[in-house]
């Protein structure tokens, strides 16, 4: 027993005394308390738009049957973390938020429901940090599933994004826009097998990052097109503009003779029409480029990109993505006689982090503290906490030093460098009197305020600082 015993000591010395490179995994990081900051105040706007339109919140797990996830990502399946057998289920963790919703909804059999959820997600991606792309990030989605009248609630999502990125101020950007529907009317009249619809689709949607000449080699090396047809799809594919191009297009004789693209046209003139009377058809391009590769989407499909200004900020690519997947819910119950059609949008936080954070040269606020209780002389530790104590009871956000006799100065630098709005001294002879001082710590004027109306008077001058 003797040497057991020393045996599991040794290995525990040679463990703690083994050296670990410290740093995060790939494709994740750290946020400190001014990162924190900024992404917080980035969420909070994103919610308020959210609820504003009438949203509740769920939750689910961050890993799902690993059957739940396949097949729902096209080429993207790749990307999905696999987790190790668990007591006989096979797991993975959750690659976006559309697909546990959609099984979530089929799951608990409802047949409408206009929700948000902001959650993390992973992915064994090729991580850039800078530009926000990594394998662990945040996603903030709004769907709305049910059966309701076409476009309404598309057009809905289209102005959340919107009014979103208007919210959170991260300069000019543009909607871009398509079809599910006219992209398989466009590959069809092209030519391209139905076979071979969202392979092709795959490849089209690297447009806005890849040129021309390297999908049109991928098309035909790795996806078996004919040269042809890939000829055909080149002028359509570069094919971008507003509602006057999209009159235009509904004018083109080999489209307007397909039924995909005709029930396209229908659904995209609504939403044309309902993004005019919402005010943001000045902000939609209609671009025949763009594919969004994953197998779900049926319908309308877009996509939010930050427009280039004279700061040459990085370009971090989409910043908003959703659309139409109408046939998601039911893949989970084929035997569920009435669908549930659902559109939606996920909001890229991370990305527009990524913007707001090089943006943010000025001081960034980490706490919420209102007050801070300053003892001007020694001693007054306990009378300190019996304020402090009040205070909190009130419901004010408060704080002090940790030090029994804190140097006065030290204490008003705290306040001054934190940003905390007030400080209350205590000092031996305004207690005597009843009385403490209020420090405005902005301009740093005095005012003694009675004990018996401290609490009155905080809330008088925070009310209106709100």
């Amino acid at each position: 027993m003797e040497k057991t015993g020393a045996k599991s000591k040794e290995n525990h010395r040679g463990i703690s005394n083994q050296h670990i490179a410290l740093k995060t995994p790939k494709g994740t990081r750290d946020h400190g308390p001014k990162a924190t900051a900024i992404r917080q105040r980035l969420l909070d706007q994103v919610v308020r738009v959210f609820r504003k339109h009438g949203a509740v919140t769920i939750d689910t797990p961050v890993f799902e049957l690993k059957e739940v996830l396949t097949g729902k990502y096209g080429d993207d399946s790749k990307l999905i973390y696999d987790l190790k057998d668990q007591g006989g289920e096979l797991l993975a963790l959750r690659y976006d938020l559309t697909v546990p919703f959609a099984r979530y909804v089929s799951m608990n059999n409802i047949s409408n429901i206009k929700r948000y959820h902001i959650a993390k997600v992973y992915r064994r991606d090729n991580p850039q940090i800078t530009l926000g792309r990594y394998r662990e990030f945040y996603q903030c989605d709004f769907d709305i599933a049910g059966m309701y009248d076409p476009m309404l609630p598309d057009a809905e999502c289209v102005k959340i994004v919107c009014e979103i990125l208007n919210e959170v101020g991260v300069g000019e950007f543009m909607v871009r826009l398509n079809h599910r529907k006219l992209l398989d009317g466009m590959l069809e009249v092209c030519g391209v097998p139905a076979k071979m619809f969202r392979a092709v689709c795959s490849s089209i949607d690297k447009l806005d990052k890849t040129p021309w000449d390297e999908v049109r080699r991928e098309m035909i090396e790795q996806k078996g097109l004919d040269r042809e047809s890939i000829d055909r799809i080149s002028p359509y594919v570069a094919m971008k503009g507003g509602l006057d191009f999209f009159k235009q297009l509904t004018e083109d004789e080999q489209l307007k003779a397909n039924a995909n693209a005709c029930e396209a046209f229908e659904d995209l003139r609504l939403l044309f029409e309902y993004c005019e009377i919402f005010k943001i058809s000045n902000r939609i391009s209609f671009d025949l480029s763009l594919a969004r590769g994953l197998d779900y989407y049926t319908g309308v499909i877009y996509e939010a990109v930050l427009l280039n200004d004279d700061r040459n900020e990085l370009s971090v690519g989409s910043v908003a993505g959703g659309g139409r997947y109408d046939n998601l819910v039911g893949m989970f119950n084929p035997k569920r006689k009435q669908q549930v059609p659902c559109v939606g949008v996920s909001i890229g936080v991370e990305r527009l982090f990524s913007v707001l954070e090089t943006r943010a040269v000025d001081q960034i606020r980490t706490n919420e503290t209102e007050l801070y209780v300053v003892s001007a002389h020694k001693g007054l530790h306990l009378r300190r906490l019996a304020i402090l104590n009040q205070l909190w009871t009130a419901g004010f956000k408060a704080e002090h030093s940790y030090k029994r006799n804190p140097k006065l100065l030290a204490q008003l630098q705290h306040c001054e460098e934190n940003q905390i709005p007030y400080a209350i001294i205590l000092g031996e002879g305004e207690l005597s009197r009843g009385v403490v001082k209020l420090r405005d710590i902005s301009s740093r004027k005095e005012v003694e305020v009675t004990l018996d109306t401290l609490i009155e008077e905080l809330r008088c001058r925070l009310s209106t600082e709100l």
